[in-house]
């Protein structure tokens, strides 16, 4: 840096300015961010090999609750009340603290009568709780 008097002119900037090469960048980023999973296929069409049944290990399966469209509940092909459930699962939760419960509930169910048992299973002490749901075509 020079020390000069005001009546020399400025020469020209040395210095590149930065800042509009990374919008740039920042544009095509989001671009590619956004661009990238509509690029790869959805699902692949695989055959997969056929085997021999493999014996399981010997873990508890996870207890099967169902409700129907109607709202009545199912646990293991037995129809307990909502005060039954509560003492069934309570007791289930105690004997097992890795208890496992998978609800599968009918598309006329309303979500009020879900959430329901959610909330049963809940205060039941239930931790470990999955939905199961029939893949689209």
């Amino acid at each position: 840096m020079s020390i000069g008097n005001g009546s020399q002119q400025d020469g020209m900037m040395s210095e590149i300015n930065v800042t509009p090469l990374v919008d740039v960048m920042l544009v095509l980023l989001v671009v590619f961010i956004i661009t990238a999973p509509l690029l790869s296929p959805q699902s692949l069409k695989i055959s997969l090999p056929k085997t021999a049944a493999v014996a399981s290990d010997n873990k508890p399966q996870p207890d099967h609750l169902s409700i129907d469209a109607q709202g009545k509940i199912s646990l293991n092909n037995s129809q307990p009340s909502d005060a039954e459930l509560t003492e069934l699962l309570r007791t289930r939760v105690t004997a097992n603290p890795s208890f496992q419960l998978q609800i599968e509930a009918d598309t006329a169910v309303p979500y009020g009568r879900v959430a329901q048992i959610m909330a049963i299973a809940q205060h039941a002490g239930v931790t470990k709780l999955s939905f199961i749901t029939i893949a689209a075509k």
